[in-house]
């Protein structure tokens, strides 16, 4: 059957098509990204990420199809992300796809974005069952998940504040790089001095897998404050090292801890974040003569893409979990 994928819970317009089979094949996964109209103000604005929405879903869905080779009346199925996320562009992508399946005559089912973002993973790893100890970390969301058969899924630990991605965007943004940042910092972190300063890891040693970033925040916010402009951009590549080090550091000991704990060999990764490649190394690192088996989704599937919420769709398909539309709770969360 022929899927096509929506996502628009933030800041990208995505829709893909999908064919399952043995193998499930991404055959187009084209999207819009709305950097150029929030990088102005540093951050996204919900209310213009609705309306961006609104002007590029159709253009997007009818490139897809046209890169798939396919015509709309082939597809069988439409995903939708129905949550979590920003309530307008949400909306957006669930009135598109819910319109769509009514003129097709076809179902539409609403998908958890963050499952989005482990099946994105899972299309590198089609072999993959639970259960498994999961990490999704991206600019809303850090956690670590155990998934049990039947999509069962308990929270091991999340975030108390804010987000790793968000973390590293807003104090990119601190130390001049725009928005986002979170690539850039990589980037500019590759071959400096880890241990140039240290920056804070908040909880780290606490037995749990909670996590906090908020402190980070503020403390390169007095760094910055304490620091010349020339000193900060003579030294950037250090401070970009450094603040990397900081943010993966926590992650990984937050993760070594869980997999411990749940006793897991497995460890699904998924989320902007993942495609961070120090993050990548350091994982890999502790999983390697360990017996863990580390799933990364593919960089370019890493960030918000229809084809990872297409994806979710097949792997509950295959499992005979899919809801009806009426049995969708919009923003439901992942876990209790």
């Amino acid at each position: 059957m022929i899927w096509l994928g929506i996502e628009s819970s933030c800041d990208e317009t995505a829709c893909a098509v999908l064919k399952d089979g043995p193998v499930v094949e991404v055959l187009s996964n084209p999207l819009y990204s709305q950097i150029k109209e929030h990088s102005v103000f540093g951050g996204v604005v919900p209310e213009v990420a609705a309306r961006e929405h609104l002007k590029k879903i159709s253009s997007i869905a009818s490139e897809a199809i046209k890169l798939s080779g396919i015509s709309f009346s082939d597809i069988g199925a439409i995903a939708y992300t129905a949550g979590p996320g920003l309530m307008g562009p949400l909306l957006v992508g669930a009135s598109f796809a819910r319109g769509l399946s009514q003129d097709l005559r076809i179902p539409a089912y609403g998908i958890n974005h963050l499952e989005g973002h482990l099946a994105a993973a899972w299309l590198s790893a089609q072999d993959l069952k639970p259960p498994f100890l999961t990490l999704t970390v991206s600019g809303g969301h850090t956690e670590l998940i155990l998934e049990e058969e039947n999509f069962k899924y308990t929270a091991i630990g999340r975030t108390r504040d804010d987000a790793a991605g968000e973390a590293f965007d807003k104090c990119g943004k601190l130390l001049g790089l725009g928005y986002p940042a979170g690539a850039v910092i990589g980037k500019l972190a590759v071959g400096h001095n880890r241990k140039f300063h240290h920056f804070p890891r908040a909880l780290k040693g606490k037995e749990n897998a909670e996590f906090s970033f908020s402190g980070l925040k503020t403390s390169v916010l007095r760094y910055v404050e304490t620091h010349s402009p020339e000193y900060i951009q003579e030294n950037l590549g250090d401070i970009c090292a450094s603040l990397e080090e900081a943010i993966v550091d926590i992650l990984v000991s937050k993760t070594v801890w869980a997999l411990k704990k749940t006793g897991m060999k497995t460890l699904v990764v998924g989320g902007g974040v993942s495609a961070n490649q120090h993050l990548r190394e350091q994982l890999q690192r502790y999983c390697v003569g360990r017996g863990i088996r580390l799933c990364f989704p593919d960089r370019s599937l890493s960030t918000d893409n229809g084809a990872m919420i297409a994806a979710a769709a097949i792997r509950r398909e295959k499992e005979h979990a899919l809801l009806n539309i009426e049995e969708v709770k919009p923003w439901m969360p992942l876990a209790p």
